[in-house]
């Protein structure tokens, strides 16, 4: 191990810790551990709870028995949408995923609502040790610019590589329907942007209407999409952090158009140029130095995968909404008081932010 091996496995910045479980969030660990204790070999003594502060959908916990460590996802809650907090379908695509995709952790146990002791559906999987990298790359690695487009390659290389997976060799076959997949989201999020809409926030017909008259047709080329492929979704080897180790939150993963899920992706990849409200929804080193722009994202994309990526505004735009709809949905929880999490409270405008631009890049096109 280098010296800067050591300094990395060291950096307290990106290390993947929980935190104290907030009050709302809490849960009978005493029924959890002893569901787990019958379906999970070789646990012990009573695990240590926490909750991490990540992410602003499913909840995650993590549960430390001693010498093993685990992790427990859930849904929110109050309100949501029938679908889009699917333990089973996290628990599924992981599941199927880890024969012939290994960047993914261990599913262990899965429970469905009506038999489980948190009243919500929840599955378990095991911890996958490493590193966490957010906002910005932590001083203590030395990274060069250099060091900073290799990786920012290899991030896109891996959603490349899960777009290469032969889901039906996965057992995935049946996991969603490609054909009409781009129809069934542009509607899908219509009706979700709607129906969370708050008074607070303009409903942006124009936006939903524009994607409505310009969904590009079926593709032949089919995949299993993430759905919310971000940097801080993976997990990064200790020793050598351009390994990623483990690809996490699953939960809007189906079968589909994969240009869609790159556009969902550069929805969160912001750049030098962007608009000012954009810093919110910065939640990776997307403007580090030596980063590709999202223009050079998707030519490389083009590249690796032989797919024409020529045309990229509709991606990018639906990209766009689709977090709006998601900031939406969030907010509405906390604007109807089903959450008291402060992180919530901006996202209103967040939402109005990105509708926003969605109309100027329906004038001007995706640009550089």
């Amino acid at each position: 191990m280098t010296a800067n091996e050591t300094a990395i496995g060291a950096s307290s910045s990106v290390e993947n810790t929980a935190r104290e479980v907030r009050e709302e969030d809490s849960f009978d660990v005493e029924a959890v551990d002893k569901v787990l204790k019958d379906h999970i070999d070789g646990l012990t003594g009573t695990p240590a709870v926490g909750q991490f502060a990540g992410g602003a959908s499913n909840l995650t916990y993590s549960l430390d028995y001693p010498g093993r460590s685990l992790i427990l996802r859930r849904p929110p809650r109050g309100a949501k949408p029938a679908s889009g907090h699917s333990m089973i379908r996290e628990y599924t695509v992981i599941k199927g995923l880890k024969p012939v995709f290994p960047s993914v952790p261990e599913a262990l146990y899965y429970v469905d609502t009506d038999n489980s002791v948190l009243g919500a559906e929840f599955y378990v999987m095991e911890r996958v040790d490493g590193l966490l990298l957010e906002k910005t790359i932590p001083e203590d690695w030395g990274w060069t610019p250099q060091d900073n487009e290799k990786f920012c390659r290899l991030f896109w290389e891996k959603l490349v590589e899960l777009h290469a997976v032969d889901y039906n060799a996965a057992g995935l076959g049946e996991f969603g329907r490609p054909q009409g997949y781009v129809s069934r989201q542009v509607g899908g999020w219509n009706k979700r942007f709607e129906k969370a809409l708050t008074p607070d926030v303009q409903p942006f017909d124009d936006v939903r209407d524009w994607l409505d008259a310009n969904q590009p047709p079926d593709v032949l080329q089919s995949a299993l999409i993430h759905g919310d492929f971000r940097m801080d979704n993976m997990i990064l080897n200790r020793s050598n952090p351009f390994q990623i180790d483990a690809v996490l939150d699953w939960e809007l993963s189906t079968l589909g158009d994969p240009l869609m899920d790159l556009g969902g992706a550069l929805a969160y990849w912001i750049q030098d140029g962007d608009p000012q409200g954009f810093e919110p929804l910065e939640k990776q080193p997307s403007r580090a130095p030596g980063m590709l722009r999202r223009q050079q994202i998707v030519d490389f994309y083009g590249e690796k995968t032989g797919i024409t990526t020529d045309d990229f505004t509709f991606y990018y735009v639906f990209g766009l909404f689709r977090l709006a709809g998601i900031a939406q949905q969030i907010y509405f929880r906390y604007h109807a008081g089903q959450t008291t999490n402060p992180a919530f409270k901006g996202f209103g405008m967040a939402s109005q932010g990105l509708c926003l631009y969605c109309q100027h890049l329906i004038r001007e096109g995706m640009g550089s």
